[in-house]
């Protein structure tokens, strides 16, 4: 799922070679993504799309030879002369009179070119590791690879995979996978290697080559001098981002440019080609100060109220997936203002979050409107009762990126004393990324730690979940003050007892070394629902009821479940004839949506679902940890049915209720209805003996954070 889907798109034609493009947002001055080469297409733009169309309108289309644009194979198709006015045709065909362009390597000689012709076409230019050649040497080994591209090599290695024949015999693949590893030489890039690959693939080995096929002949400007003079004669201004890392483009070319054209420099250190995708926020906030300064100057009124004045401020951020963070959270703050009587807490969140602080009368901040929604991600990244949990995190990358960008104009418009992160996932990683824009106190909370891969996803997964871990072991030992306070949603032992992967350390080791512990936050106390007579005649259960209840949590998941689970209910019916069965969907899951059976309840919500489910005979449920902790703390018997591929629910869930001893762990795969009718008999009503649930743990979590205000 994208983290802004275009209000507007369409086609155009140059030339007879089709150009697809998409608009998003409104508001001047218009941004226009120019693309590089037909080697990628306008997914490389997608950390910087949802952030800038908030403020402004952008318009990005795919280059000829990729994406859903016209794949022409005759070199001629592919000059600079043709991407020059493939730009111009884009914007006439979006209604854009004028607008700044956003370039990246051979495109920013193609927006100097448009710029240099038609200046009044365009505002301004933010070109991103410029490939304007002849003003310096190319890298040597850049060099050699194209004085040899057409040899005929064997077993050719590094930049020599650059080569006509070893593409035309399958080894296309092999480039592009070490081409775009060098050009992110930045630790921890899995995601953007995969990406950039993956777009590469899109194209073919035969546009690739009618590409390289005119060589320096197509290119404008054609030599060291007409390149300077362009440069010095750009009748716009100019950004220039250069990593000084960069492998494809010299970073004294950037340096070179900006010096020839009196434009500004931002040199990032550390950094590769592909600084848009690997160091966003930097990226992003380099455009937006460059458009700002594109605009009319506009006075602004800003608000300063001396600190002692005004009383403590929280931002507090719930992650959507599950709405037990919210629960928790609330829980918490109302443990805070019992302790800091004079706090305000706002909230930043997300459907269906919002619903349930809302409900609660807790104030939530207008820019939540602004976040891309990441429940609707995990559902459409959901399968029939299978997601994979890590991979959908990793291919919610956009969606992070632009949420962190909320959050950060969030903590730029108003002053916040504590910003609580409860599994706010991108605004703990990009703050460590970039950790001068902290500007507040920081407490992390979250109920596991460590990225852990399925069996079945072999050494990749393995590698690729070790890389994450090391990362934020990394991140954490290189800035270990950036949170002021980790908390831990549980104690030591609910810590499984697994490594963060080859050669790093034990995951319970340092959770001890780098975290407090809490205790686990039920949102409410136990002992207030005991009495299980009276709570069930306050809901309208009668005594010789079986009470069971079904329910999967506030993500749109877990519909296969409640429909395989449903299909259960005639034949647990006949073996347990005082069945109630009472199914709950959750605010992501239409009720009209299921089969219905006579005696079967369906409900969209229930308020106040832990009670229900502290009065219940039975419950069966998926396997998140809040609602089965919830059942574990009253004492419940329930079925519980981790999500396949969900590492989470499979490892950390699971070891944390083996540990109290609760709920019987089901297979979805093996459980026919007949099964789940069996297990209903079986286990509704009996006696447990689970571990106890400390009910204090808001409290202690209050406390820690009160430490803080």
């Amino acid at each position: 799922m994208r983290a802004r889907e275009p209000d507007h798109s369409g086609d155009t034609e140059q030339d007879g070679v089709r150009l697809h493009f998409e608009v998003f947002g409104d508001g001047d001055p218009t941004v226009l993504f120019v693309p590089a080469s037909p080697i990628t297409h306008s997914r490389e733009w997608k950390a910087q799309v949802a952030d800038l169309a908030r403020r402004t309108r952008v318009v990005t289309y795919d280059g000829r030879g990729n994406g859903r644009s016209d794949r022409p194979t005759a070199p001629e198709a592919y000059t600079d002369r043709q991407n020059v006015d493939d730009a111009l045709a884009v914007m006439d065909a979006a209604g854009v009179d004028r607008a700044v362009l956003v370039t990246h390597c051979h495109s920013t000689r193609w927006g100097f070119t448009l710029a240099t012709e038609q200046p009044d076409r365009v505002h301004g230019i933010v070109a991103i590791a410029p490939g304007m050649p002849f003003l310096t040497p190319p890298h040597a080994h850049g060099l050699d690879a194209h004085q040899h591209f057409h040899d005929e090599v064997t077993a050719p290695t590094g930049w020599r995979l650059m080569n006509r024949h070893h593409w035309l015999s399958g080894g296309y693949r092999d480039w592009v996978e070490f081409f775009f590893s060098a050009q992110l030489p930045e630790p921890h890039s899995t995601k953007q290697v995969e990406d950039t690959v993956a777009w590469a693939m899109e194209t073919s080995v035969e546009v690739m080559l009618a590409g390289m096929e005119l060589g320096a002949a197509s290119v404008i400007p054609g030599d060291a001098e007409s390149a300077e003079r362009m440069c010095r004669e750009l009748p716009v201004p100019l950004l220039v981002i250069h990593g000084d890392q960069d492998v494809c483009q010299p970073v004294a070319r950037g340096e070179r440019v900006a010096e020839l054209t009196g434009g500004e420099l931002l040199r990032m250190e550390g950094s590769g080609h592909q600084p848009q995708g690997r160091d966003p926020v930097t990226v992003n906030l380099a455009i937006r100060g460059f458009l700002d300064r594109m605009r009319p100057f506009e006075p602004k009124v800003v608000h300063w109220t001396r600190g002692r004045s005004r009383t403590p401020r929280v931002l507090y951020l719930s992650s959507p997936i599950g709405l037990g963070h919210a629960r928790r959270g609330l829980a918490v703050a109302d443990e805070l203002r019992k302790l800091v009587p004079d706090v305000e807490v706002e909230w930043l969140a997300q459907d269906p979050v919002t619903r349930v602080l809302e409900g609660a009368g807790e104030q939530v901040h207008p820019a939540s409107r602004w976040l891309a929604n990441e429940s609707a991600h995990i559902e459409g990244e959901a399968g029939e009762h299978d997601l994979h949990a890590f991979q959908a995190i990793r291919d919610m990358d956009e969606i992070l990126v632009a949420n962190y960008m909320v959050f950060h104009d969030v903590v730029r418009e108003r002053d916040y004393d504590l910003v609580v992160g409860d599994e706010a996932w991108e605004v703990d990683h990009f703050l460590h990324e970039n950790p001068e824009l902290k500007r507040s106190g920081f407490a992390w909370f979250t109920d596991f730690v460590g990225w852990l891969p399925m069996p079945e996803g072999g050494s990749r997964e393995a590698a690729l979940t070790t890389d994450y871990n090391a990362e934020m072991i990394e991140h954490i030992a290189r800035y270990p003050r950036l949170r002021d306070r980790a908390i831990f949603v549980g104690d030591p032992e609910d810590i499984v007892p697994e490594r963060f992967g080859d050669g790093l350390p034990t995951i319970r080791e340092w959770t001890q070394a780098n975290f407090d512990f809490a205790g686990y936050v039920t949102g409410f106390d136990p002992e207030l629902l005991a009495d299980r007579e009276a709570l069930r005649a306050d809901l309208g259960y009668r005594p010789d009821e079986q009470v069971c209840v079904v329910t999967v949590g506030g993500s749109g998941v877990g519909g296969d479940l409640l429909r395989r689970v449903i299909a259960a209910h005639p034949d647990a019916k006949a073996r347990v004839p005082a069945l109630r069965m009472v199914v709950v969907t959750g605010p992501r899951i239409d009720p009209a949506s299921l089969p219905d059976h006579d005696g079967l309840e369906v409900h969209a919500f229930v308020p106040d679902l832990y009670r229900h489910l502290a009065a219940c005979d039975l419950a069966v449920v998926q396997g998140g940890l809040t609602t089965c902790m919830e059942l574990t703390a009253t004492g419940r018997p329930f079925l519980y049915f981790p999500l396949q591929h969900h590492f989470e629910q499979t490892f950390h869930v699971a070891h944390r209720l083996d540990r109290h001893r609760a709920g019987r762990r089901m297979d979805f795969a093996t459980s026919t209805p007949e099964v789940i009718a069996d297990a209903i008999a079986a286990e509704i009503g009996r006696d447990t003996d689970y571990r106890p649930v400390a009910s204090d743990g808001a409290a202690r979590a209050a406390r820690l954070l009160a430490e803080l205000l």
